[in-house]
């Protein structure tokens, strides 16, 4: 096999390029002292890293210590191994979306979005649907060729895709926040499980939220993933790409 060209590798930059540099931080149960802070040394150590220093020790409660950390990583990693399924969506803007949707759909493209199960996170869902949108790009619901009807938030996934089928909706976006032992994947799974009982699976369903990206997306079932930083365009630009594309034009 051929070694992989110099030209691909990457390491931590800090003071300079390639010195491997790195900060981290994390919580050891023990009181703040002299002791603690060679045990985070040494802790550092036993991770392969060297140039080991610490920077921070605080205390954080009783009988904890809180320590930021300075040190060098010796590993690389090679760009050319490195591949990432993203989503694929056109440039357009608020203007050519519209009429885009005028003049080859015909019709307004409904949208029904809501933080599922016991989510009542609406902050991502809000940002992609409302009017304000998010980082001056505005949310669905200024498009005036998007019917959006935002459900807010720990709806059921029962009454969300029952929402769906009233509305004839196009696509149904889930936003979900709550990560603790993986309830945002095991809700979206069981999500995306009824809709295909259910006969609804026709619909776009598109994920979004702070640990989604396109990869976990698809492999629970969904179209398309979408994670921070995504902009209300980039989401209207893809349902109707995606509308367009099911109609072959």
């Amino acid at each position: 096999m051929t070694a992989p060209s110099s030209s691909h590798l990457v390491r931590a930059y800090g003071d300079r390029r390639d010195d491997g540099r790195i900060q981290l931080s994390f919580t050891l149960p023990v009181p703040a002292s002299a002791r603690a802070r060679e045990a985070a040394r040494r802790f550092c150590e036993a991770l392969g890293l060297r140039h080991i220093l610490v920077a921070t020790m605080e205390p954080a409660g009783r009988d904890f210590s809180f320590f930021v950390v300075y040190a060098s990583a010796e590993v690389a990693v090679d760009l050319s191994q490195v591949e990432v399924p993203e989503v694929t969506v056109p440039q357009w803007s608020f203007k050519e979306i519209n009429q885009l949707i005028r003049e080859r759909i015909g019709r307004k493209v409904v949208v029904v979005g809501a933080c599922t199960g016991s989510d009542a996170h609406t902050v991502g869902i809000d940002a992609i649907l409302n009017m304000k949108g998010y980082a001056g790009d505005k949310g669905l619901e200024a498009y005036p060729w998007f019917e959006v009807h935002n459900l807010g938030a720990q709806v059921d996934n029962a009454v969300l895709l029952a929402r769906a089928r009233e509305l004839s909706a196009d696509a149904v976006l889930v936003s979900q926040i709550i990560t603790q032992r993986d309830v945002h994947k095991d809700n979206s799974r069981a999500l995306i499980e009824l809709a295909r009982r259910q006969g609804q699976r026709k619909m776009l369903f598109l994920l979004g939220g702070p640990r989604i990206d396109h990869a976990l997306a698809r492999e629970l079932g969904f179209d398309a993933g979408f994670g921070p930083g995504t902009r209300p365009h980039q989401v209207a630009s893809y349902i109707v790409a995606q509308l367009l594309e099911r109609q072959g034009r």
